[in-house]
């Protein structure tokens, strides 16, 4: 599918986006954009990634700015959408800033993207999307939905746009599992919010291959939302503590503060609504929501049966044992 192809990764120097890279670039790609506002990651980019100089193109620039969007996108085949405001606290306090980046910003891509005639676009949403009690949420939500309305306003065009919506990324900049590490060494004591919190969390790795496997089945305007597992806050923070200080060698004692919620988080995430689940198709690894525009669309193999048992109450959370597999072999410890 990537081949030979022309890519957009908007948002590229971010975690997902360099994972991202370099796993489009394992299909030879004729040319691969990476464009972002991060002047200094594209400048380490360009150093770690050398060998590929002849394929990729780093662009500085801004989703706010559609001149530029619509620029990047010149004779481009598919778009990866990933960049966005995404810390809760952030956007609680810096609201405005949040639309003009997650909404705005998602809206000139579309438009953008139907302008130059884009094969398929697909967006990053969240779980904190799903009955949002926060600016990010709420922003995330409203890109979704421009999204998957994008479908039905495209006219002749033929572009086709989708949106993946998932979790916490382990070990993603600005994430808890750097903070913890970076406690531990620092301060000697970990702060967490709720140890009995619980959260949709995945590797990059697993994130990426979904995502990919995502834009493949995409025939417009469907939320693709990933099977995450679930994982308590409590848990990670005991496997961070035993895994860091006995590969560091750290002697002393390290203390668990617990400091509570922080303003517009919630204690548990959602995958999906009520009303979702009500005509979500099912895969192995991942769950379809139609678009409200086009829910006649078949997929081969798949048929829609209604979703149970997607709600964080009603799953249980992963052991510590495999929570501390996944840890090691992505090299976040």
């Amino acid at each position: 599918m990537y081949t030979g192809k022309r890519i957009l990764v908007i948002g590229g120097t971010g975690t997902i986006g360099q994972q991202m890279v370099k796993e489009l670039l394992t299909y030879n790609p004729k040319v691969i954009r990476i464009f972002s506002r991060d002047e200094y990651k594209q400048y380490e980019m360009q150093n770690e990634y050398r060998e590929y100089n002849s394929q990729l193109r780093f662009l500085i620039g801004d989703v706010r700015d559609y001149s530029r969007v619509y620029r990047a996108m010149e004779n481009i085949d598919y778009v990866f959408h990933l960049a966005a405001m995404k810390h809760v606290p952030a956007c609680e306090y810096n609201p405005f800033e949040a639309v003009q980046t997650n909404v705005i910003g998602t809206q000139n891509v579309i438009q953008a993207a139907m302008q130059a005639g884009v094969k398929k676009v697909l967006f990053t949403s969240t779980d904190k999307a799903i009955s949002p009690t926060n600016t990010y949420g709420a922003t995330k939500l409203t890109a979704e939905r421009l999204i998957s309305a994008a479908e039905y306003m495209k006219g002749t065009t033929t572009t086709v746009f989708s949106a993946v919506r998932f979790g916490n990324v382990m070990g993603s900049r600005g994430s808890v599992i750097p903070l913890f590490k970076k406690q531990i060494f620092e301060q000697g004591c970990v702060t967490v919010t709720d140890p009995d919190m619980i959260r949709y969390m995945m590797t990059p790795s697993q994130a990426i291959s979904l995502m990919l496997k995502a834009n493949e089945l995409a025939q417009g305007g469907e939320v693709f939302v990933l099977k995450m597992p679930i994982v308590k806050l409590g848990d990670l923070v005991e496997v961070m503590v035993e895994e860091t200080t006995k590969k560091y060698g750290i002697a002393h004692t390290v203390d668990v503060r617990e400091i509570g919620l922080r303003p517009g988080e919630k204690r548990y995430e959602e995958l999906m609504t009520d009303d979702e689940a009500h005509v979500a198709l099912e895969t192995p690894e991942m769950y379809i929501i139609p678009s409200i525009f086009a829910r006649q669309r078949q997929y081969p193999g798949i048929v829609q049966t209604g979703v149970k048992n997607v709600f964080p109450e009603t799953e249980k959370a992963i052991g510590k044992e495999v929570l501390r597999d996944w840890l090691l072999s992505e090299g976040l410890i």
